[in-house]
């Protein structure tokens, strides 16, 4: 059976067990003598060996067996680990994980890991008696030729286990590294039938405990239940269960390709567009039928979509748990001492978002490492800690999510910054200090920094600018709040869908245009409310705050027929950040799909998408970070 269409399944959990591979060391570094970290390190590796033994990656599987024997003498002596040992445990974390991308890609040959191997193997030869010293290579057992005999396994795969002809082959390929299998019913050509269930028995012969087999059955996943019988130490032939889960049923869980939901999402995106023109129908036709129709053809695309767009939300740990890997690394390599926090990580945001949003917090955490935190000993001359502190966190805001990075740092040095600016012409000459908004867009000029030399940390004014460009993409904004001696804060607000969203449709001259209602405030009449001016802009007081306005027609040189008399704003706020938006009408509220636009060269940066309202006529969508 060719186990190739199941790497997508290997490199999956490969990548979760690496994961936990990476939080365990970080833990274990920080509780040298906690017990638990080290044994949590050693299942999950002993895993990985296992799953790719059974795919047939012998590399991948060979580093991750010395990685194993390390491992096991450390946890057997119970001592706490050297400081070399880790980083000598983090190199092969990161050398497995290339190793597993490698193999599945077909290019396992790539993976050069003799140095490291040797590595393992020489801090192991410290544990381990003279006479062990020289342990093979791992090397999955070739099955022999056996007659009947050995123990009965009987397997049940979960119900809702997906490709469970995979699942039953990794078994067998799992099992064989135990001992014999013969005797395999049904055979393991009917694995790929449409009609198997998920059930099937096989003979093994090896020394091994019916618990010591379940567990090397269950390593493989989606096991609902697992039956030992026979065997030199069960002569009664009594047989060895023991349940998938408690009594709380099955597991509710399942994996599914992202490229089925995107392609849902595509689906109940057109199904938004016809839903819309069906109800545009309705409005002209006035037929009582068709009325009907149209509202439970509305209500049932709705209860749809909503349940298409929680499918595809995942929490944002999923992204988060690598960052204390990367501050650590970057700490050390700067010599600073940096204690990182996560909070909200059971906050969710769609896929499609969540998968963009590495790039920008790397940029974003390797800063705050770099240019935020002191070095110990500035930090004592401030009578601080010497562990400076970084925090990433995520929390919900109405229809929006916000993930701030904050640092007990520094903080941003703004003189030098306006000095700077001032130098290359980016501010006038006679400004005096930069607001915090005025600040980040300084700093997040292409190729802007105030680091005396480029390392490979930092200091080619790249970081926010990459950070910046992508949030903007993803129709969220950045924010910036920094106080000299204290730190600095970044906060990222984000939509949490991109797909489909809720917007108000204003109209400018002949055209229309839609903003989305996450960051739509309130709307007021234009010239109905006192006008002021704001830092050389028109402004309006709105309950005694001044907002600045936008006119989008002058903005968008728009031409034709004069404005009519009377003008609605529509108030955004963006954080504590607002602006008045002056258009021609409101034609309503409706839910867009959103397409991606690609702005022709010279258009303005006030534009995040494009969609098709229900009459067919494509419609911009405005960015409200943009405008604000």
């Amino acid at each position: 059976m060719d186990l190739s269409q199941y790497a997508e399944l290997f490199l999956a959990e490969s990548r979760e067990h690496l994961s936990a591979c990476n939080q365990l060391l970080l833990e274990w570094e920080r509780r040298p003598t906690a017990p638990e970290p080290v044994g949590g390190i050693f299942r999950a590796v002993h895993t990985v060996k296992g799953m790719a033994a059974t795919m047939g990656y012998a590399r991948v599987a060979d580093l991750a067996h010395r990685m194993e024997n390390l491992l096991d003498h450390l946890r057997r002596s119970g001592q706490p680990p050297a400081d070399d040992t880790l980083q000598l445990l983090f190199r092969a974390t990161d050398a497995l994980e290339k190793a597993v991308d490698l193999a599945v890609a077909g290019r396992e040959r790539e993976a050069d890991t003799a140095v490291l191997a040797a590595d393992l193997d020489k801090a192991t030869a410290r544990f381990a008696p003279a006479e062990a010293r020289d342990e093979p290579a791992f090397v999955p057992p070739p099955v022999p030729d056996l007659g009947g005999g050995g123990r009965l396994i009987q397997v049940t795969l979960r119900a809702e286990a997906l490709i469970k002809g995979g699942r039953a082959m990794l078994i067998i390929r799992k099992a064989q590294t135990l001992g014999a299998v013969q005797g395999i019913s049904p055979s393991p050509a009917a694995f790929e039938a449409e009609d198997f269930d998920g059930r099937f028995v096989f003979r093994l012969e090896t020394p091994k405990t019916p618990a010591e087999i379940e567990t090397a059955v269950r390593s493989v996943g989606d096991v609902e239940r697992v039956a030992v019988t026979g065997g030199p130490d069960d002569e009664a032939g009594e047989e060895h269960v023991t349940p998938a889960e408690s009594a709380g049923g099955r597991s509710r869980h399942i994996r599914v390709d992202l490229r089925r939901l995107d392609a849902l999402m595509d689906l109940i995106g057109e199904l938004v567009t016809t839903r819309g023109r069906l109800n545009e129908v309705a409005a002209e036709r006035k037929d009582p039928a068709i009325d009907d129709l149209a509202i439970q053809v509305s209500r049932l695309s709705a209860d749809l979509q909503a349940e298409i767009i929680q499918a595809r939300m995942t929490p944002v740990w999923q992204v988060f748990d690598r960052f204390p890997r990367l501050v650590r690394d970057v700490a050390r390599q700067l010599d600073k001492q940096v204690v990182f926090r996560v909070e909200g990580k059971e906050i969710e945001l769609d896929r499609a978002i969540l998968d963009e949003l590495g790039d920008p917090l790397v940029h974003l955490l390797r800063n705050a490492v770099d240019h935020g935190i002191e070095s110990p000993a500035e930090r004592r001359k401030q009578k601080k800690k010497p562990e400076g502190e970084i925090v990433l966190s995520a929390v919900r805001e109405r229809s929006s999510v916000a993930i701030s990075i904050t640092d007990d740092g520094r903080g941003i040095d703004r003189a030098k910054v306006l000095a700077k600016a001032q130098r290359e012409g980016l501010v006038d000459a006679h400004t005096e200090t930069l607001s915090d908004d005025q600040l980040l867009r300084v700093l997040a000029r292409p190729g802007f920094s105030t680091a005396v030399a480029v390392t490979n940390v930092s200091g080619r004014g790249v970081g926010i600018d990459v950070a910046m460009t992508k949030i903007r993409a993803l129709g969220g904004s950045i924010e910036i709040r920094t106080e000299p001696g204290k730190g600095t804060s970044f906060i990222l607000r984000l939509p949490v869908t991109l797909a489909i969203v809720r917007a108000l449709i204003a109209a400018v001259g002949t055209e229309r245009y839609a903003l989305p209602l996450t960051y739509v405030a309130e709307t007021a009449e234009f010239g109905a409310i006192a006008m002021t001016t704001m830092e050389g802009r028109e402004a309006m007081v709105l309950r005694d705050r001044v907002v600045p306005l936008v006119h989008l027609r002058t903005l968008l040189n728009v031409g034709g027929d004069a404005p009519p008399a009377r003008r609605p704003v529509i108030v955004l706020e963006m954080g504590e950040r607002r602006s008045g938006v002056v258009v021609d009408g409101m034609l309503g509220q409706q839910e867009i799909v959103v397409k991606a636009f690609e702005a022709p060269q010279g258009t303005l940066p006030v534009f995040s998408g494009a969609t098709i309202m229900g009459d067919g006529v494509p419609a911009l969508i405005l960015d409200a970070a943009g405008l604000v």
